[in-house]
């Protein structure tokens, strides 16, 4: 279909005010759902501890990200009511019920199931009083010899004001009593971040880190009596705010904006539910925060730190381990021969990232033919042999340029250091845009090929160019050697790195120009075919759906009788099976194994599909304030096997999670004899996939 940049359709009638669900508590929800993985006991143990660990970590960057920026916004007076029809108070309040339940059943899991599901696998984790006397001497010595020395208790008094508590940061309070004047006292030890959190007192048994410096605190404390001693832990802001029309360079003012990161304000104070009213009294008097920023919880606080446990070498405990397929591109014949014959589409990581798309970087930059790179960089790893590859095109005369997103949220720092070593090799950094995040997932390779034709190979993906999360997350990879698909990406790549005002392409939509446009004009073409009698539906795969003028168009679709379904991981705002609103919509939700992390979107249009894949999620962020591309993919068999994957989620045999009008999410359950279609485990076993045995 053809459609015009930058144009959307009025809608013809007013949609009902109260459509929208709230963005926060749909975000809660997903963290629920992850939870509720950790308490399946279906899945194998050391997974379900791993899932733990993961609803802490997300629940912390909640609170750092969206709790802290709604208190920030309040605080100035900038919040406005939110789209669900909250007002800011109302979403702050809801959001703080929702995560305290979640919060106390993530405690109840570990404490009651996860914890002696452990202990009859072999693998304890116990508080000091549980250790039997021979580890409790074995730990003194290590607390002589590793902990103490790098623990600072600071007091406070008249001279010694309240120390700065940073942002998730484990600590004791402890009160302890001078015995010659019986004044008490208040101090604060902090629990050292770089010390596994759990400490092994004999093989396979462990302890809370500060259990350890609890038992040992009288060392600390010389001459004094330790009356009490508390486990606390604060959340702070931690979201960046840079003003990019400042003088300064843009690697310099993020650089200060970290700094000051550490000194963002209270959002979340938890303790541990034994805590005294007297000690959480000064915390909350210090930390300035109210009763609805108190978490209590029974402890251990930080259960992040499981991830540890989840690592320990159990293969019994834990998926079948696998080995990715390498036949999407054999390894015996050129890569570059392999894409100009037809586009390859990888789907990761059941298709292998190093055979493919790393290979592709890796490739040519040992190859003499290849005059230029140029590539996106959001997230990659601490030792990325791709930006090894990049730095040696560089280094071997090539022109090599690298767009650096330098505001990926917690991996800046990482992203500055890569930055400064890419120049230091010769490349040409570029960090994108103000005011816009270079979100998009492109690579450009420039090839004189031996019939003398200058050639254009391109990848565009869904995920980061990491090769350790390619492991862990779900997505798919486009490589063509296709000439319209080189002339976009090229297009865009003159677009980031100068001042070409591109606004159209042939087989790319791009925010924030035309993506949002593309999608809803192709929307309604399929109420159109609908209403004329030809085959419509529209199915959508991504991690969020929060755009108001998208699920407005998805509304009108269903109202006009198009089949909708959407396959979402996390947030979704949209309001399924509404009577005259969204009969035909369809929202489920598929979390397992992998991560996943793609965006699809396909259109019936009329019996001819067409089939998107690319970076954009479908949030205000991705359409308007981010570079993102999606590609169209005109390989039919490609498109059939998109197209079959977004049924399987749908169908009502998958595992998955299904969502009601209301926010809520139910887990499908199977019926009697039945069993329920695992979508990562049938990929897994797959023809493109050669398990291996644990």
């Amino acid at each position: 279909m053809t459609v015009t940049p930058g144009q959307l359709p009025q809608p013809a009638e007013a949609l009902p005010d109260d459509r929208f669900l709230d963005r926060e508590e749909s975000w809660l929800r997903f963290n629920q759902r992850v939870l509720e993985l950790a308490e399946d006991p279906d899945l194998p143990l050391l997974e379900r501890v791993r899932f733990l660990s993961i609803f802490a970590s997300n629940l912390d960057e909640f609170f750092m990200v969206r709790v802290a920026g709604l208190a920030r916004r309040m605080a100035t007076g900038l919040a406005v009511q939110s789209a669900s029809g909250r007002q800011p108070r109302e979403v702050l309040e809801r959001t703080g019920e929702v995560a305290h339940e979640l919060m106390a059943r993530h405690a109840a899991c570990f404490r009651a199931e996860i914890r002696p599901a452990l202990s009859d696998e072999g693998i304890d984790i116990l508080r000091w009083d549980g250790l039997a006397e021979t580890e409790q001497e074995r730990l003194r010595r290590l607390f002589r010899d590793r902990i103490y020395p790098v623990l600072t208790p600071l007091v406070v008094d008249s001279a010694h004001p309240f120390p700065y508590i940073s942002g998730l940061s484990l600590n004791l309070a402890v009160i302890v009593r001078d015995p010659e004047t019986d004044a008490t006292m208040f101090a604060r030890v902090k629990v050292p971040p770089l010390l596994p959190r759990f400490i092994e007192a004999s093989p396979d048994r462990f302890t809370p880190l500060e259990d350890v410096i609890a038992a040992h605190l009288g060392q600390l404390f010389i001459g004094m009596e330790v009356v009490e001693h508390h486990a606390f832990r604060v959340t702070r802001n931690q979201d960046l705010e840079i003003d990019e029309d400042i003088s300064e360079g843009l690697l310099q003012a993020l650089e200060r904006e970290l700094l000051r990161r550490r000194f963002g304000p209270v959002v979340r104070l938890e303790v541990e539910e034994s805590i005294s009213a007297g000690v959480l009294e000064l915390l909350t008097s210090e930390l300035q925060v109210d009763e609805s920023q108190i978490y209590r919880v029974i402890g251990p606080l930080d259960l992040g730190g499981l991830v540890a446990i989840a690592d320990l070498d159990r293969p019994e405990l834990k998926y079948p381990p696998f080995v990715p397929s390498k036949e999407a591109l054999p390894e015996d014949v050129s890569i570059f021969n392999a894409i100009r014959e037809g586009d390859v589409l990888v789907h990761h990581p059941y298709d292998s990232f190093t055979t493919t798309v790393q290979r592709l970087i890796e490739d040519a930059a040992a190859d003499p033919q290849v005059l230029a790179i140029k590539q996106t960089l959001y997230r990659t790893s601490g030792d990325s042999p791709i930006v090894d590859a990049l730095m040696s095109a560089a280094e071997a005369g090539k022109q090599v340029v690298v767009v650096v997103e330098l505001k990926a949220r917690f991996d800046e720092r990482a992203n500055i250091a890569w930055a400064r070593k890419l120049e230091t090799a010769g490349c040409h950094v570029v960090y994108g845009f103000v005011g816009l995040k270079t979100h998009c997932k492109l690579a450009l390779v420039v090839r004189q090929d031996p019939d003398g034709q200058l050639r254009r190979y391109c990848h565009i993906g869904t995920g980061n160019y990491h090769p350790k999360t390619a492991r862990l997350y779900e997505d798919f990879g486009l490589l063509t050697a296709d000439p319209e698909v080189g002339e976009d990406v090229s297009a865009l790549f003159n677009h980031l790195t100068g001042y070409s005002r591109q606004n159209s392409y042939h087989r790319l939509l791009v925010a924030p120009n035309s993506l949002r446009s593309g999608l809803v004009q192709r929307i309604e073409h399929e109420i159109d075919n609908r209403r004329a009698g030809h085959p419509a539906r529209v199915r959508i795969k991504c991690n969020s759906l929060v755009d108001e003028v998208l699920i407005d168009a998805l509304y009108r679709a269903s109202k006009a009788g198009v089949p909708v379904d959407i396959w979402v991981r996390g947030i979704c705002a949209l309001r399924p099976g509404v009577p005259g609103l969204s009969d035909t919509i369809r929202v489920r939700s598929v979390l397992g194994r992998f991560l996943e992390h793609s965006r699809v979107f396909a259109f019936e249009n009329g019996g001819e599909p067409e089939v998107w894949l690319g970076s954009a999620d479908l949030m205000h962020r991705n359409l308007d304030r981010r570079v993102e591309a999606l590609v169209t993919v005109t390989d039919r068999p490609q498109r059939d096997d998109l197209l079959s994957l977004l049924g399987l989620a749908m169908d009502d045999g998958t595992r998955a999670w299904t969502l009601a009008g209301d926010g809520t999410w139910t887990r499908n359950q199977p019926r009697p004899g039945e069993t329920l279609l695992d979508i990562q485990t049938h990929l897994v076993k797959s023809r493109r996939w050669r398990t291996v045995d644990a």
